[in-house]
C-alpha cells in the first residue's frame, strides 16, 4: 500500500520523474506547471521545503514500496484556519481509489496533525474523476469559477469543531 510522505529533500528525484511522466496527462484536466517548473525544478523544490520549514504549506507525496512518487497531495496558502486543498495522481496509479484514500489521510493530517479547521478546493467541470474524489471526501461545493478560463467548482470541507 503507497504512503503518504510529507515532502523532503530526497524525494526531489523521483517527484521530478511522476511530473515529466505525467505532464500531458495531468495537463488535459489541470493547468499545466509550464516549461520553467522543469527548468528550475531543484531551485523550486527547496523553495517549497522553505514554505513548508515556515509552515504556510505542506506538501505531500504518495510513494509505492519502491520509493515511486505515485501522487502528490498538498495543502497550500495555510492562513487562518484554513489551507487550498491540491492533489495529482500518476495515469498508471489513476483509477484505483488513491486519490480518495490520500484525501482522506490529508483531511485527518489537517485537522490532527496541522491544525486546520477546514480546506478548499477547486475542480474542472470536466474532471468527474477529481469532483468524485472531493465528494466522496465531505466536500460540499460552494460555487462556480472559472479554472484557468474553464468552469469548474468550488468545494469547501470543515473539520469537526470549526
Amino acid at each position: 500500500m503507497p504512503e503518504l510522505q510529507l515532502l523532503r529533500a530526497d524525494h526531489a528525484p523521483a517527484l521530478l520523474a511522476f511530473e515529466r511522466e505525467n505532464r500531458a496527462y495531468f495537463a488535459a484536466v489541470i493547468p499545466d506547471r509550464g516549461d520553467d517548473y522543469f527548468a528550475r525544478f531543484d531551485e523550486i523544490h527547496r523553495a517549497r521545503l522553505a514554505e513548508q520549514e515556515a509552515g504556510v504549506c505542506y506538501f505531500h507525496v504518495l510513494v509505492d514500496a519502491a520509493g515511486e512518487v505515485l501522487g502528490r497531495i498538498n495543502l497550500v496558502d495555510v492562513a487562518d484556519g484554513a489551507a487550498d486543498l491540491g492533489y495529482r495522481i500518476a495515469e498508471r496509479a489513476a483509477g484505483r481509489g488513491l486519490a480518495t484514500s490520500a484525501v482522506r489521510e490529508i483531511c485527518r493530517l489537517a485537522a490532527d496533525s496541522y491544525g486546520l479547521t477546514a480546506l478548499r478546493a477547486a475542480a474542472r467541470q470536466e474532471n468527474a474523476a477529481s469532483r468524485t474524489v472531493l465528494d466522496r471526501n465531505g466536500f460540499t461545493v460552494t460555487g462556480e469559477i472559472l479554472l484557468s478560463g474553464r468552469p469548474a467548482l468550488s468545494y469547501l470541507r470543515r473539520f469537526q469543531g470549526a
